[in-house]
């Protein structure tokens, strides 16, 4: 089973930017996508032989994740379940036979850290719904993280510890959700790659000289641990600020 995990930042601006030509490259199963701000009804993209999923957000032109996915699901399920967290259209859960598929856009806590409070608020509850799920079955994670965890994942780490996306706090986070019981597969199958990024600041030529930051994971239960074949990181791919990014699962 293949997979890919894109933000797009913007869907529709993505598509003239040579999205449909990376699909048919890859030829993956799954496709998950974050930052789509795009109802399905606006996306001029409908590939043949994939169901669609989508959980826009109810802010127009905002956020939003999406799936295409060749094999379809036990059951399709949209947000967390917790109001708080459930109008901005940030999580598409699929079950399948051996595993969950959870695609989540995680929020930013912007520039000023004006939401991390709340940031913190949603990674508990993202956590406790993971682990809910592997009561059943284990469980893949994907999407925009918005965290780079360690100082091997952004360029600068020193002149960036306390900005949004590199805050003890956020990273503290993730820590605890690797502690529960999850894997960060690319980490995992490339303990020591460092300057491997998966987004780039539009500035400064940052993506040219490689001025990056990993924040876009697929991270996996233990139990998979073993079948995880292959980890990608496309960041010869354009068309965001994001790259996409791959894993293989026996």
């Amino acid at each position: 089973m293949k997979m890919v995990s894109w933000n797009v930042a913007g869907f529709r601006a993505c598509l003239k930017k040579g999205f449909a030509e990376f699909f048919d490259r890859e030829q993956a199963d799954v496709y998950c996508l974050q930052e789509v701000k795009a109802e399905l009804h606006q996306i001029d993209f409908d590939p043949e032989g994939y169901f669609t999923y989508i959980n826009p957000a109810e802010k127009k032109g905002y956020s939003g994740t999406l799936i295409y996915s060749r094999v379809e699901p036990l059951s399709v399920s949209y947000g967390m379940g917790i109001d708080e967290h459930d109008h901005e259209g940030r999580m598409i859960t699929l079950e399948f036979e051996d595993y969950y598929l959870v695609n989540e856009y995680v929020p930013n806590v912007k520039r000023e850290l004006t939401r991390l409070d709340y940031r913190m608020v949603w990674e508990d509850d993202f956590r406790r719904y993971l682990k809910k799920l592997e009561e059943k079955k284990p469980v893949i994670v994907c999407g925009d993280f918005n965290v780079a965890h360690t100082e091997m994942d952004i360029k600068n780490a020193k002149s960036n510890i306390g900005n949004a996306g590199f805050t003890y706090e956020e990273r503290g986070k993730f820590t605890e959700l690797l502690a529960a019981g999850f894997i960060d597969t690319f980490r995992y199958k490339n303990p020591d790659v460092a300057d491997k990024y998966t987004w780039w600041s539009f500035m400064n030529n940052a993506r040219g000289r490689n001025i990056g930051w990993r924040i876009d994971y697929f991270v996996v239960s233990e139990a998979l641990k073993d079948r995880i074949a292959d980890t990608i990181i496309y960041d010869e791919v354009l068309g965001s600020d994001h790259c996409p990014i791959g894993l293989v699962i026996d």
